[in-house]
């Protein structure tokens, strides 16, 4: 009997499991060359091609996004703020530029590869994190996509009826969406999966032809808004300013929430970072990525202004339109032409938000194949197209399907896009997702996900100040920052839910006191050091405002968009547990390493 092994229990084997899904959930991938790296392959097909410049990085992020949205959100959220709806776009654009100097510092001095906010919460800290970034990105992206395309397809279907031999002689199952079936789910469309196949081809070509097309194509809708913003200051009337705020400052600040959405897409950039020239800082200049990201804002911050200063001053904000309120208030002045012109800028700037939106979804895929973290199919590059074939032929595939199947109702109930609370809210949104004009990427991640990389720039500097440093005194305070960044986010949510029910102003001042007694303890209680290359400002106030401020808005959102991130995160763990815990690879790459950029004097 002594001699007899005893068999491993159930009880140990399940706790060498969970042992090892904890020591592997904890992973983060190691930092190389923190200043001024490039990505350099023992054979050049592994890698991606370096062919944007900071023209093409900044006019990726303006088609990101200006959508159709710049035309319709403007009037709608005018509907409400009066004249004062600049102001929401102010202060929204001045949130996102706090965003952006986030991406701004993470871009210039991670490894320039793909991976975005999924490699940034990688590094920072930690693989399980990363993988739930993933996962709510690619929810999102995908569903948008379909979203988007539904809504492409409709707009070229009612250009083309323009023309007499189109009138009434397109089936509607070809643009706007056939006879519905199972109560309304599934519709069939034809148009919508074919664009998303041409723009799929496009993209396999190369980064430089699909560069090109969104160029031309983000070119020709800003040329369409600035004639706009020209055409339209003509017919001013400075007395439909007066009031500035008809119904207070409150609709000001709703409006902002609700506008935020419209910025959404600099963060595209930051994908692109493997396919840039000069993707990072040096401490004597900036270079193109912090520059592509900041700049594509601002461009995006001065049009939303300038259509909303002119829309606001031809009409009177309570006579605007609900579907098409900028075409309706030039139509009134008879100006047709420039509604059509707003036909054509819509087609043009939901055809760079859906190419674009399709490129980042290929190179994230490409991210998490040579992490291992999906199968390697993901992590091939074609030999001389230099392009994630695969990733991107999957990409077309899914948005396809969805695009083809599911009309555009439903799948923005599945996305629970900008489902924000207020009957207002909600049937501002329903507009912007019905089949007449589309959304830009308005996705429930953003909030959540602009936390996760705010938190980022906290992370990074603190293991900057301890690279040498593991002891336990180190771990114990960066737990300590750790909890004080949740607990900016917490406060930040229950503020935007105070905010949204109209609770008691105790409530909501408790939480920001909350909040500032946390962000005080990350000032006093933790050092940080200035990262080589460009730096974020204000560090840590300025990532602890963008963490509330974006839980704040998150809170806004219907409760099924809270359901929706609770579920799929469970399931991106379980995919994880099963899978990605066995393949993934965070410290090292069978094909990839970094070195030193050449500099100037070297090339």
């Amino acid at each position: 009997m002594g001699g007899q092994k005893t068999p491993p229990s159930s009880s140990s084997s399940s706790s060498s499991w969970f042992s090892h899904f904890c020591s592997s959930a904890l992973r983060t991938k190691p930092i190389n060359s923190p200043l001024d790296t490039i990505l350099v392959s023992h054979n050049s097909t592994d890698a991606l091609v370096r062919r944007l410049g900071l023209l093409d990085l900044i006019l990726l992020g303006v088609g990101a996004s200006i959508g159709a949205g710049i035309f319709v959100v403007t009037g709608t959220v005018a509907r409400d703020a009066g004249p004062g709806v600049t102001f929401s776009f102010i202060l929204a654009g001045l949130s996102c530029v706090l965003n952006a100097l986030c991406y701004a510092e993470l871009a210039s001095r991670l490894p320039a590869v793909v991976g975005g906010a999924y490699l940034y919460a990688y590094s920072a800290f930690n693989e399980l994190t990363a993988f739930l970034v993933f996962g709510q990105l690619m929810i999102d992206y995908h569903i948008g996509a379909a979203s988007i395309a539904r809504s492409l397809a409709s707009y070229v279907v009612t250009i083309l009826e323009m023309f007499p031999v189109f009138k009434d002689n397109i089936p509607s199952w070809i643009g706007h969406g056939g006879e519905e079936f199972f109560g309304g789910t599934l519709s069939i469309n034809l148009l919508a999966p074919f664009l998303l196949a041409l723009l799929t081809v496009i993209l396999c070509l190369g980064v430089g032809e699909s560069s090109i097309v969104n160029s031309f194509m983000t070119v020709l809708k800003v040329i369409i808004v600035i004639i706009v913003i020209f055409v339209g200051a003509f017919e001013v009337d400075v007395s439909n300013w007066s009031p500035f705020a008809p119904h207070g400052v409150k609709e000001i600040l709703t409006g902002a929430t609700v506008v935020f959405f419209a910025y959404v897409g600099f963060d595209a950039v930051a994908n692109s970072a493997e396919e840039s020239r000069r993707p990072q800082a040096c401490s004597v200049d900036l270079r193109d990525l912090p520059l592509g990201i900041i700049g594509s804002l601002v461009i995006c911050i001065a049009l939303y202004i300038g259509v909303c200063l002119v829309l606001t001053g031809m009409v009177p904000y309570y006579l605007l339109g609900e579907d098409a309120p900028l075409a309706e208030a030039f139509t009134s002045k008879g100006l047709k032409y420039v509604s059509i012109l707003i036909s054509i800028g819509a087609v043009a700037g939901l055809t760079t938000t859906l190419l674009v939106g399709l490129y980042v979804q290929s190179r994230l895929y490409l991210g998490l194949g040579r992490d291992g973290l999906l199968p390697s199919l993901f992590s091939k590059v074609h030999p001389t197209r230099h392009t994630p074939i695969h990733s991107q032929v999957w990409v077309g595939i899914v948005a396809g399907t969805l695009g083809g199947l599911f009309n555009v109702h439903v799948l923005s109930h599945i996305l629970s896009v900008g489902a924000l609370a207020g009957n207002e809210f909600l049937k501002f949104h329903a507009r912007c997702h019905c089949g007449l004009y589309a959304p830009d990427i308005v996705l429930d991640w953003l909030q959540t996900g602009y936390s996760v990389v705010s938190a980022c720039v906290l992370a990074l500097r603190w293991k900057d100040k301890t690279a040498s440093q593991f002891s336990s005194r180190w771990t114990s305070a960066w737990r300590e920052g750790v909890l004080c960044i949740v607990t900016v986010a917490c406060c930040g949510f229950a503020a935007g839910l105070f905010y949204r029910f109209s609770a008691s102003f105790i409530f909501l001042v408790v939480a920001v006191v909350i909040a500032i007694l946390a962000t005080a303890a990350l000032c006093c209680r933790q050092t940080y050091t200035n990262p080589p290359g460009f730096s974020c400002p204000g560090v840590p106030i300025v990532p602890a405002v963008c963490v509330f401020f974006n839980m704040f808005l998150f809170a806004q959102l219907h409760h099924e968009a809270w359901v929706r991130f609770v579920v799929l995160s469970i399931i991106m763990v379980a995919i994880y547990a099963f899978y990605g815990q066995y393949h993934a690879k965070p410290g090292s790459d069978e094909s990839i390493i970094y070195q030193r950029a050449p500099t100037e004097a070297t090339r």
